[in-house]
């Protein structure tokens, strides 16, 4: 049995490009989530590991989609291949049970954490320097102005969350959320 998995870190993320790749390479049976790879319990994946046995083959795009880490990924690898399961991984190709296959292996999933290692530190070095510049604020900005809002919160006196949503464009949670954010500054 070829068994594929797919995962992407974020729920904003699309699986649909991985699970595309893993039917393409024969994956008959595909487990997939979106789940940050930094967690080692991984709902799917944990499933996906406890029905492999010997003889399968278990196929994924890319070693980082697999593993949080080097050492992650030898160990749950050496495991696999315990049980006689064979690892394709798609970007490199098949993961041999041999000294060159295990020298691969460790050397990919060292630049596959250094990878991720680099992005975070970007991450954080930018998020350094944009608190330095002037009206610096941290997250998304805001979608609606205090007029807006104020407008939006006046309408409710004469109309539902429903019809005020209606009306304005704001979304009901957005006007529960700001009345309960107002409310607990009167208190």
């Amino acid at each position: 049995m070829i068994y594929g998995y797919a995962r992407v870190s974020t729920v904003g993320q699309h699986l649909e490009a991985q699970i595309e790749q893993l039917e393409a390479n024969r994956g008959q049976k595909i487990y997939s989530e979106k789940f940050t790879g930094t967690k080692k319990d991984r709902p799917e994946f944990t499933r996906l590991l406890a029905e492999l046995k010997s003889g399968d083959t278990l196929i994924i795009t890319k070693l980082d989609r697999f593993a949080r880490s080097t050492v992650d990924a030898i160990t749950t690898v050496k495991e696999l291949f315990g049980r006689g399961v064979r690892i394709h991984v798609l970007n490199m190709g098949m993961i041999e049970d041999t000294v060159t296959g295990r020298l691969i292996l460790t050397i990919f999933s060292g630049f596959a954490e250094f990878e991720r290692d680099m992005i975070v530190e970007r991450i954080q070095e930018g998020k350094a320097a944009a608190k330095q510049k002037e009206g610096f604020t941290e997250g998304r900005p805001k979608s609606y102005t205090l007029k807006q809002l104020d407008h939006a919160i006046g309408l409710l006196a004469d109309n539902s969350y429903n019809q005020v949503s209606a009306m304005t464009g704001i979304s009901k949670s957005t006007l529960i959320r700001e009345v309960n954010k107002r409310k607990a500054l009167t208190v």
